[in-house]
């Protein structure tokens, strides 16, 4: 009797440990996915969705739980979203995130449950700095970079006076601060817009009436259409230049096409790159989705990647948070950008370019890279981090 019942025992547990081992990880993946800027969260969820169907709907040769969640671009909905993760669907890790100020609102709740987090968009200048966190890890940029290679690019060009547009909200100012820390020239005008407004006409004859050399901004999705139409319409694209972020992109050219010809742009990576795993992750999202990979597809296309480089380290493991999350910092993977590595704030150190509009080989509206001013690129709030 006593032989069945350690028999018995014995089968549960190996059975236990049989069904844990093949326990799917679970992730929480939470993007824009409504409204005016949909076709940014979108273009996050097709890339992240591309490299797990590549790996046969596995990352470090583990199961994926997909969750994904809809934060409407609402601060309250993305915290409800994110309670939810942690509470009912018990997710080991959190992706995506497309805006930064939904990014704060859930920054203090994901690390007071001690989360491992990998974005693949925002990167708001707190969280590089005093609000660092030892579990979050940004596959993208922190979010002044963007800004601060058209800096340097403006300072490259001769442009002695910037006039600088922005939403007024986290990422906007992160962008205009980042832009001000590059350039030497002098700021004639500093306009902070609403998120998501849709007429510029009287901060249009503000600008012209300032005479700058130079106009950067940061419009993203149906803003930077919204915004670039606009702006052609005035007479001022091909009269004063524009320089920009997240403005003239993938998920925008569709929609702008020939209109946004000459416009320029910086950021990490371009759909021209020509390392082997950027022109398969080009070749792959075209063929699967027809249309032209913008950053956001390859940012979260490469933050999959980099769970998978993760989850290969741990065996698929991810009890052991500690070593989960040296797997990420690890970043041992064939980035589509090239080469980076993980500044102690969970930022990258990477280049930064800068694309110019331009039709490519088929005769399609695209990004052309024309500069690469910032190399190895820090961001500028590390050194306030105490990790």
């Amino acid at each position: 009797m006593k032989s069945t019942v350690r028999n018995v025992i014995a089968a549960a547990a190996l059975s236990m440990l049989a069904s844990h081992a093949l326990a799917d990880v679970k992730i929480g993946f939470m993007a824009t996915m409504s409204g005016s800027a949909a076709a940014l969260g979108q273009d996050m969820y097709d890339g992240f969705m591309l490299a797990l169907e590549q790996n046969g709907g596995k990352l470090g040769g583990q199961k994926i739980d997909l969750i994904k969640e809809d934060d409407q671009l609402k601060p309250d909905v993305g915290v409800q979203i994110v309670q939810k993760f942690i509470e009912k669907d018990k997710v080991d890790i959190v992706a995506g995130v497309t805006f930064s100020n939904v990014m704060m609102a859930i920054a203090k709740p994901l690390a007071d449950a001690d989360m491992t987090y990998v974005g693949s968009n925002a990167g708001p200048a707190p969280l590089a700095g005093k609000q660092c966190s030892k579990g979050f890890f940004f596959a993208s940029w922190q979010n002044d970079q963007q800004a601060e290679v058209m800096g340097a690019f403006a300072n490259d060009k001769g442009y002695k006076k910037a006039y600088l547009l922005a939403p007024n909200y986290q990422s906007g100012r992160d962008q205009i601060a980042g832009f001000k820390r590059q350039y030497k020239g002098s700021v004639v005008g500093e306009v902070y817009t609403q998120l998501n407004q849709p007429d510029y006409s009287a901060e249009l004859a503000q600008l012209q009436a300032a005479s700058p050399d130079v106009v950067y901004v940061f419009y993203p999705g149906g803003m930077g259409v919204n915004f670039i139409k606009q702006y052609r319409q005035a007479g001022l694209l091909g009269k004063v230049p524009l320089v920009s972020a997240s403005t003239v992109d993938g998920t925008t050219l569709p929609a702008l096409k020939e209109i946004a010809l000459g416009a320029v742009t910086g950021t990490f990576w371009g759909p021209d790159f020509n390392n082997a795993t950027s022109k398969a992750f080009v070749a792959a999202f075209e063929k699967k989705y027809n249309r032209i990979p913008s950053q956001y597809a390859a940012q979260a296309y490469d933050s999959a990647l980099l769970i998978d480089s993760a989850l290969k380290k741990t065996g698929g493991k991810v009890a052991d948070k500690q070593a989960l999350r040296t797997a990420l910092r690890a970043a041992d993977y064939a980035s589509l950008r090239g080469p980076f590595k993980f500044d102690v704030n969970g930022f990258p150190i990477q280049d930064f370019h800068v694309f110019e509009v331009a039709k490519d080989g088929a005769g399609r509206v695209s990004l052309k890279t024309i500069a690469t001013p910032l190399k190895a690129h820090r961001d500028a709030y590390v050194g306030e981090c105490k990790l």
